[in-house]
Parts: structure tokens; C-alpha cells; sequence
């Protein structure tokens, strides 16, 4: 295990992983996954509310992935996103659903204006020092902050075996570090919201070079120097056909979903 990291190198390397995406978007858009169905049902379970019609705003909306179900659902949404790659790729795969820069800091919207926000793989970049007070501004009374991780079924023995070998690579505690910006007292550290936290399981089966690609548009990995990813990435294929001979590997995810209503 490495030495941690002071925090200014802390605050240095995060903001590095944070930009490091715009490089990758289109990797990212193309191999990262979705997310089933059963989670837009239970965020209107928990908001008391269908999606159809409701004003939405997807925050750190990335290249589109979970706003494009959102729409689809029947939502007004709006995305939202910082980043300049990121940003060109969800116009360019999303080009009828608006757009508009910012971060969850500090948001470019109206006070009270918005039903729904809601932040998928996004809430941890964020400072919720800042980002809880932003949400509980611009969302209107009885309206609803959704967060949501697709992160690794650990225990299933591969993916928790790949996690550890990744830990290994980078000298932390993967597992940890996934599981860790679920945690409801993290996600709101001022104690302004109270979530309901729900679990939902899904998996998903794609060819072995799809699921490294996966793994490769991750910010550890987009920050790695190329000759240790490339060597990395070619002793995890190794692994991963012993498993799947067939080439076809089998992803397992538990979707950690935080909802809380704005009082």
C-alpha cells in the first residue's frame, strides 16, 4: 500500500481524474453501461411521482447515458455537464435533448425551478459542502435530489479477484473506494437531507475487449501512464478468459441509489 497522499495532492489528483474524461468520451459512451429499468421505477417510487412530464435536471450528465433514459422515460429533463469532451459527445449522440455547462457547485438554474435532480455516477465529483446546499436551491419544495453508482457485485468471486488485482495496481482498496461515496453520511455531510437508500442487481454480457474497454474508461486508468495500462490490460485478458473462455464476459452490478426530498 502506498503512502496516502497529502491533501493538496489529494485535491490535485482528484481534479486530474475529474478532466481526465474529456479525452475518453468516446470510449465512455461507447462501453460504460446503463442501467435497468427497475432503477427509474424506484426513484418514482421514492419521489411519490412518474418521470412523465417531470422537470429534471441530469447533473454531470457526461455523454448522455443515464439523461437518455430519462428522456425516454417521458422527462423534461435538462443535462448538465463541465466538461468539454464530455460535453461534445453528448450533442453529438444526443443532439434534440438541451445541454448546458456547469457543475454541481454551482448550478446554472433558477431557484425552486426544477422537480428532479438527479446525479448517476457524478455525485463524488463534487463538494457537498457546496453541491447540497445548490440542490436544496434549485429544487422546488417537495422536489427531489436522486443519486445513483453503478458499482461491482463483490461478491461474485471474479469481479471481487479483478478488484483486488486492480487494487494491487494502484496500491488502494478499490472495493473501499467504490463503495465509499455511497455513504449516506458522506454524501451529505452537512446532515440537510435524509436519503433512503435502495439496491437494485443487474448484470449485462459483452465480448471480453468491451468489458476492458469498459474497465480502461475508468479515471485511474485514463490517468495511468499507457505503457503500464497497456501491460495491465493484457495480463487482465489472461485472467478473464480463463474465466470466460467464450470471450463473453458476464458483468454483475448492484446500482446504489440515495434519494432524498427537499422539505
Amino acid at each position: 500500500m502506498t503512502a496516502p497522499a497529502s491533501p493538496a495532492q489529494g485535491a490535485a489528483d482528484h481534479a486530474a481524474r475529474a478532466r481526465s474524461f474529456d479525452a475518453a468520451a468516446a470510449q465512455y459512451a461507447a462501453h460504460r453501461p446503463s442501467y435497468p429499468a427497475a432503477l427509474l421505477d424506484t426513484i418514482e417510487e421514492l419521489t411519490g411521482r412518474p418521470l412523465t412530464g417531470t422537470r429534471v435536471a441530469d447533473i454531470g450528465a457526461g455523454t448522455g447515458i443515464s439523461t437518455a433514459l430519462l428522456h425516454e422515460r417521458g422527462a423534461r429533463v435538462l443535462a448538465v455537464e463541465p466538461g468539454d469532451g464530455m460535453a461534445a459527445q453528448f450533442r453529438a449522440g444526443h443532439p434534440g435533448i438541451p445541454l448546458v455547462r456547469g457543475n454541481g457547485n454551482a448550478l446554472p438554474l433558477a431557484d425552486d425551478s426544477t422537480d428532479l435532480l438527479t446525479y448517476a455516477q457524478a455525485w463524488h465529483w463534487t463538494d457537498p459542502h457546496r453541491s447540497v446546499p445548490e440542490a436544496l436551491r434549485v429544487l422546488r419544495p417537495g422536489g427531489a435530489l436522486a443519486l445513483w453508482w453503478n458499482t461491482d457485485a463483490l461478491d461474485i468471486d471474479w469481479i471481487a479477484e479483478a478488484a483486488h488485482r486492480a487494487g494491487r495496481f494502484f496500491g488502494i482498496d478499490i472495493p473501499a473506494e467504490k463503495q465509499r461515496a455511497a455513504r449516506t453520511e458522506l454524501a451529505d455531510p452537512t446532515g440537510r437531507l435524509e436519503f433512503t437508500r435502495r439496491e437494485l442487481r443487474w448484470s449485462r454480457r459483452i465480448p471480453v475487449d468491451a468489458h476492458l474497454a469498459n474497465i480502461g474508461s475508468h479515471s485511474f486508468f485514463l490517468v495511468c501512464p499507457e505503457d503500464r495500462r497497456t501491460a495491465f490490460f493484457t495480463q487482465e485478458r489472461d485472467h478473464l478468459l480463463e474465466v470466460f473462455p467464450d470471450g463473453l464476459v458476464e458483468e454483475t452490478y448492484d446500482v446504489l441509489l440515495l434519494v432524498a426530498t427537499k422539505p
